[in-house]
């Protein structure tokens, strides 16, 4: 995925939507004492079943100014178009394997890198404390995949009150988005865990930029962008990084570029 903030046909030229890791490897874990041991031998498989919404889109309406006078509950309101939100998305292979909210399609809010939350109507409220705020939406199939084309996002920096910016973000250089996996995962959900994330201004590549998921200590290159599934974990905390690469292996500067979160599957 290529995607710069303006809306320009060079930007659709410059979307990518697939990711493959590299290579599988094994991992052997031991949980608990020594009389009972689990086998953690983790995979990464690329998700392609999923409906396009090539020509879905989503834009922010309200607040219209992205300076805000104080700190207190916001009204957002947002344009969709091409895509039914509170409609459970068609599932097929793979997708009917992963968790699926039974409320339908929604969007995915991040307020400054945190979890998302999941919005179903296109108008809802917010609390936001004073600072400046980096915000990203996207829509999100109900099974929690991202729609990755060039309009189906927004990404603003937003200022609310007097507040000075101590976040190292630039939405006009190359910056990852993480959305899953996400929260807690129970009976079969935990078997095909949905790993997916959003990029901005940049593709990935054998020879380019890359990201490195980093799953329970066992790594896997990306070098194409689309959602993958998680399986061979063993219950309990799964820890999941992102770090979003440069050609070199170096991590690209942006505060939101090396993200690490817990997940927790249950029985």
């Amino acid at each position: 995925m290529n995607f710069r903030i303006v809306g320009t046909a060079a930007l659709a030229l410059m979307i990518a939507v697939s990711c493959q890791p590299k290579k599988t490897e094994e991992q052997e874990v031991v949980v608990g004492d020594t009389e009972m041991v689990a086998k953690e031998v983790i995979s990464l498989e690329k998700f392609t079943d999923s409906p396009a919404y090539a020509s879905s889109s989503l834009t922010m309406k309200n607040p219209a100014n992205t300076t805000i006078a104080k700190a207190g509950e916001v009204d957002f309101a947002f344009e969709v178009k091409d895509y039914n939100l509170g409609e459970v998305t068609e599932r097929m292979g793979m997708a009917e394997k992963l968790a699926n909210s039974d409320k339908g399609q929604h969007i995915h809010f991040i307020l400054d890198n945190q979890p998302y939350s999941a919005h179903y109507e296109s108008e809802f409220k917010r609390e936001m404390p004073e600072g400046t705020h980096y915000l990203v939406a996207f829509l999100s199939r109900s099974y929690h995949e991202s729609v990755k084309n060039a309009n189906s996002f927004i990404a603003k920096k937003m200022v609310v009150g007097n507040a000075s910016d101590d976040i190292n973000v630039d939405f006009d250089k190359p910056t990852m988005i993480y959305s899953r996996p996400k929260g807690e995962y129970t009976g079969a959900d935990t078997e095909n865990l949905l790993l997916d994330f959003f990029l901005l201004n940049t593709t990935l590549s054998e020879t380019g930029n890359k990201v490195r998921a980093t799953i329970n200590g066992q790594e896997f290159m990306i070098t194409e962008c689309a959602p993958y599934v998680i399986k061979g974990l063993v219950k309990g905390e799964v820890t999941i990084q992102l770090e979003l690469l440069d050609a070199d292996g170096n991590l690209i500067p942006g505060d939101f570029n090396d993200v690490t979160r817990t997940v927790t599957l249950k029985d």
